[in-house]
C-alpha cells in the first residue's frame, strides 16, 4: 500500500466545485485585490476561531514582518525566537534591523523552552517571538509571565497552529499579536500565498490595516511608512470556500494521531508530547529515533512517504553565520534536527493507509 506524506489533490478534488464558483464570481467582479471577498473572509475567519477581527495578508511571513513594525524593533535591539522552525519565524527581525536570537526549545513538544528563554534576556531584548510548532501551542503562560517582567512585546507564530488553544484560548491573541499563514501545505490553505493578523489589542490592527496598504487608510494619503501586503481577491474567495471545512479536518488529523500514539510501539522512538495545557491541532506528526535515516529508508520501501522537518536548525543557517552561534551552541534543537521524522498527516488519509504506516514503522 502506497502511502505518500502529502497529496493535496485530494482535498482540492473534493472542492472542486465550489471552488471554481468561488473564483469565478470573483473574477466577474474584478475584485482582485483586497475586496469583498477578503472582507467576508477576515469576518469569518474571526468569527469561526474566536478573535475580535483578523486582517488578511500577502503571505505568512508579510504578518510576522508587518507584527515586528508594530512593535517598534530596530537596530539595537534584540529579540528571541526558536531555533527549531521554518526561517520566516526569524525573517521579520532581520527586515526591521533588529537582531535574531535563539533559545532552545523543549525536547517533547519542539517549542521555547521557558527556561533557556529567560537565560537569553539581555537589556537589548525588545520582544519575544513564540512558534507554536507542528501545531501544539508553547508554554504561553510561563512566557508571558517573562515579557510581563522584562516588558517585552510578544508576537504569536500560529502558521501551523490555527484552531490550537492554549487552557481554551484561541493561540493568538495570547500575546500582543498572532500571525498566520494559508500556505498550500497548512490546515487551512489556500491555492497560493496567504496570511492573516490578529490581535487582542484594536490600535495595533488599525495601524495593520494601514501598513498593509502602502500605510494608508485613504487613497493617495500616507500617514506611515507602510508595504504591500494585501491578500488578493481569489484567495479570500478560496479560503472562504475551505473555511467551514477546517474543524472537521482538525478533528482528522487528531484523530490520526491518536491512532499513532496509540498503536506506534518501536523501541527508541520518542513520540512527541501531549501537554495537559493545550491540543495540538497536528499539522505535522513527528517523532524522533536515533537512527532515524536508516527508518526513513525502511519507510521508503514500504511505500511511505515522510519528510525531515527541519534538518538544520536556523543558528546553524549560513545566513546567520555572523551571529556566531557553533554546533553545540543550542544541543536540544541541535538533536532534534539530527533525529526527527515526519510521518504522513492530513486529513484525506483512510484508516487502512494510516495503519499501514504503523506497522511498516514497528517492524524497523
Amino acid at each position: 500500500m502506497k502511502v505518500p506524506f502529502l497529496d493535496l489533490s485530494l482535498q482540492h478534488k473534493a472542492l472542486r466545485e465550489p471552488a471554481l464558483a468561488a473564483l469565478a464570481t470573483t473574477y466577474d467582479a474584478t475584485r482582485f485585490c483586497l475586496g469583498k471577498d477578503v472582507e467576508d473572509f477576515e469576518k469569518n475567519f474571526a468569527a469561526t476561531l474566536g478573535y475580535p477581527q483578523a486582517v488578511g495578508m500577502n503571505s505568512g511571513t508579510a504578518p510576522l514582518h508587518v507584527a515586528c513594525m508594530l512593535a517598534g524593533f530596530g537596530p539595537g535591539d534584540e529579540v528571541i525566537t526558536a531555533p527549531f522552525t521554518f526561517i520566516s519565524s526569524a525573517w521579520g527581525i532581520n527586515y526591521v534591523g533588529a537582531r535574531p536570537v535563539f533559545a532552545d526549545i523543549e525536547e517533547g513538544t519542539f517549542n521555547l523552552d521557558p527556561a533557556r528563554l529567560a537565560a537569553a534576556i539581555t537589556p537589548r531584548t525588545k520582544g519575544i517571538i513564540v512558534v507554536h510548532l507542528f501545531g501544539q501551542p508553547a508554554r504561553m503562560d510561563e512566557i508571558m509571565a517573562i515579557a510581563r517582567k522584562h516588558n517585552l512585546f510578544v508576537i504569536e507564530d500560529c502558521a501551523q497552529a490555527v484552531g490550537a488553544h492554549y487552557e481554551g484560548v484561541p493561540v493568538g491573541i495570547i500575546g500582543d499579536v498572532g500571525t498566520f499563514s494559508f500556505y498550500p501545505t497548512k490546515n487551512l490553505g489556500g491555492c497560493g500565498e496567504g496570511g492573516a493578523f490578529v490581535s487582542r489589542r484594536p490600535e495595533l490592527h488599525t495601524r495593520a490595516r494601514h501598513i498593509r496598504v502602502h500605510g494608508s487608510d485613504r487613497r493617495y494619503y500616507h500617514d506611515i511608512v507602510g508595504g504591500n501586503f494585501r491578500m488578493d481577491g481569489f484567495q479570500g474567495a478560496l479560503l472562504n470556500v475551505k473555511l467551514p471545512h477546517l474543524a472537521e479536518w482538525t478533528q482528522r488529523r487528531q484523530a490520526i494521531a491518536a491512532r499513532y500514539l496509540q498503536g506506534i510501539r518501536l523501541a527508541d522512538v520518542r513520540l512527541p508530547d501531549q501537554p495537559g495545557y493545550g491540543r495540538s491541532v497536528f499539522h505535522q506528526f513527528t517523532l524522533r529515533h536515533p537512527r532515524r535515516d536508516a527508518l526513513r529508508e525502511h519507510l521508503t520501501k514500504h511505500e511511505v512517504g515522510t519528510d525531515l522537518i527541519y534538518p538544520v536548525p536556523l543558528h546553524l543557517q549560513k545566513c546567520y553565520a555572523s551571529l556566531g552561534y557553533v554546533v553545540g551552541s543550542l544541543p536540544v534543537a541541535e538533536k532534534a534536527a539530527s533525529n526527527c521524522l515526519s510521518l504522513p498527516i492530513f486529513p484525506e488519509l483512510t484508516d487502512a493507509q494510516v495503519d499501514h504506516v504503523i506497522a511498516s514503522l514497528n517492524s524497523f
